[in-house]
């Protein structure tokens, strides 16, 4: 995958993740004590979709462009309200023209006394990042995400959310994502912890389900929208995400946003989902 996230921006798999994000921090916010939210990899926070990358790519047309536009089941439609409102909040002039990263969507949904640490290494996109997140309340570092998530662990408060979103542009990033939320959650076993991932294939992503399964942790949640057939290997065809110590009730809310999305955005009729506990499976 192309590490300039100017590409795949408002994609159906910022969609997905972008939308999880947001009922997480809602959930967050339903109690009055401070969070801290720490974004290991958070590229520059905020993307021309009228920039030549974007154009190239097209992406975010059949993204959140399709998801702004469409006719959502009722229930839905109030789930997804925060993260659409985060977006038309950029583009407050109307068209479609913005794209908040999830860095921009966190700042959104923060209140007077939370927190968010945002991480990223690559030269340009790290100064973008410092750019965009002028606020007392965020800290934007030039830093790699794998140092952050254990060097800024545990945050001072005793909530918040650690979101895992690397580029995979290393045959590494699947490969480290068990051992780094192991030593992440030895440090902080309460956190909160989101990890995104591509599905091109189903190897690697029932490889990684295998690997999380066997750290025996309390609940991990998965959570997958797939747009397309397995048919492309070279083709993003899919959005997974893994929940640690996922809020209450957050299954229950993906059961009836994930079909939305998968209808709203699956290409040609393709769209399915996946809604899973690896461990920890609610009882009753």
């Amino acid at each position: 995958m192309n590490y300039a996230h100017e590409f795949h921006a408002g994609s159906f798999a910022d969609v997905h993740k972008h939308a999880v994000l947001c009922r997480v921090l809602h959930h967050l916010r339903g109690k009055e004590a401070a969070f801290r939210v720490l974004d290991t990899h958070a590229g520059a926070g905020r993307y021309d979709l009228t920039g030549p990358e974007a154009a190239r790519s097209g992406e975010w047309r059949d993204g959140i462009a399709q998801l702004m536009t469409a006719a959502l089941p009722v229930a839905a439609a109030e789930l997804l309200a925060p993260y659409r409102d985060a977006v038309r909040a950029v583009n407050a002039d109307g068209p479609l023209k913005i794209y908040p990263g999830s860095p921009l969507i966190t700042r959104a949904l923060l209140r007077r006394q939370d927190r968010l640490t945002a991480c990223e290494l690559e030269p340009k996109a790290a100064a973008a990042l410092g750019r965009n997140l002028r606020d007392r309340r965020v800290k934007a570092l030039r830093i790699d995400g794998w140092t952050a998530l254990v060097a800024y662990l545990p945050p001072k408060e005793r909530r918040g959310l650690v979101l895992i979103d690397p580029s995979y542009e290393q045959d590494s990033d699947f490969g480290r994502l068990p051992s780094a939320l192991a030593e992440a959650q030895r440090k902080w076993a309460t956190g909160i912890y989101l990890l995104w991932y591509p599905i091109k294939t189903r190897g690697e992503p029932d490889n990684l389900a295998r690997r999380l399964r066997r750290l025996d942790r309390s609940k991990i949640l998965r959570s997958e929208l797939i747009v397309a057939p397995m048919a492309n290997p070279d083709r993003l065809n899919g959005s997974g995400l893994i929940v640690v110590n996922p809020p209450w009730r957050l299954d229950q809310e993906l059961a009836v946003l994930l079909p939305a999305l998968a209808h709203a955005l699956g290409r040609d009729g393709a769209g399915r989902f996946r809604l899973d506990w690896l461990a920890g499976a609610p009882s009753g």
